[in-house]
């Protein structure tokens, strides 16, 4: 069991890839703490907060005494160019995709360098995405907040090597989730992005959580500040036929 005797904390743990990536972090042996709004049943532990509130994340982290690994993966999105986005709409998506990596970040890594791990060590992940690599249209507030995630992800990778915290990201590419749901009535729509991926198919929250538990555990311990494409071929290039 790859995570035996290791706490993993997941935001965004009640739903989608962060309710996968629970469930993943459990099967291998984790005491898995869920951040969320909602209850997340399939981990050891619920903590209820809001990630954009600075009190309540504090409050949240409080009482954990040590922490192997974190796994940033709420999120929001809204669909938009920029001269139709509403403010409080950019506001929202930044303060939880962006912000809210921050905060969680900023009271998790002093858990990873507690007293009671000597040696210090532990793995972040935080949850990017495909459009935070690439442009795509409609997601200015959302591959802003995205783009930002991969180069926090570098930055911290910088900040923390020295206490053997790794930092790392994942882009993932359209993932079967709460998230797009909105889009599933629309089957030529569907059929479109489907055809974008040379695997062809969308993205499974497994296929997402499976490689977030591989960044946390040891077998990727050589591995930080990279941000990696898990998109069934998405950013490799131009998968329609032109």
């Amino acid at each position: 069991m790859r995570l035996k005797h290791k706490t993993v904390l997941i935001t965004g743990a009640a739903s989608g890839i962060g309710a996968a990536t629970g469930e993943a972090c459990a099967r291998e042996g984790a005491h898995v703490i869920a951040l969320d709004l909602k209850p997340a049943p399939a981990c050891s532990e619920t903590r209820i907060a809001d990630i954009g509130d600075e009190d309540q994340v504090r409050q949240a982290l409080k009482s954990i005494d040590r922490l192997d690994g974190l796994v940033n993966a709420a999120g929001i999105a809204r669909r938009a160019a920029v001269d139709e986005t509403d403010a409080a709409d950019w506001d929202a998506v930044i303060r939880t995709n962006l912000r809210g990596a921050f905060l969680i970040a900023k009271y998790a890594v002093p858990l990873m360098r507690a007293p009671s791990r000597p040696q210090n060590g532990g793995s972040i992940v935080h949850l990017a995405s495909v459009v935070g690599l690439t442009g795509m249209r409609n997601r200015s507030a959302y591959s802003a907040s995205k783009g930002a995630i991969v180069a926090l992800t570098r930055s911290m990778a910088m900040d923390f090597a020295k206490d053997r915290i790794r930092v790392n990201c994942l882009c993932p590419g359209f993932t079967r989730t709460p998230l797009i749901e909105g889009l599933f009535a629309d089957a030529e729509r569907i059929a479109l992005l489907t055809r974008l991926h040379p695997l062809g198919r969308l993205g499974e929250p497994k296929d997402i959580a499976a490689a977030a538990l591989f960044l946390v555990s040891d077998d990727s311990s050589w591995i930080t500040g990279q941000a990696i494409a898990v998109d069934g071929g998405f950013t490799a290039g131009y998968a329609v036929d032109v």
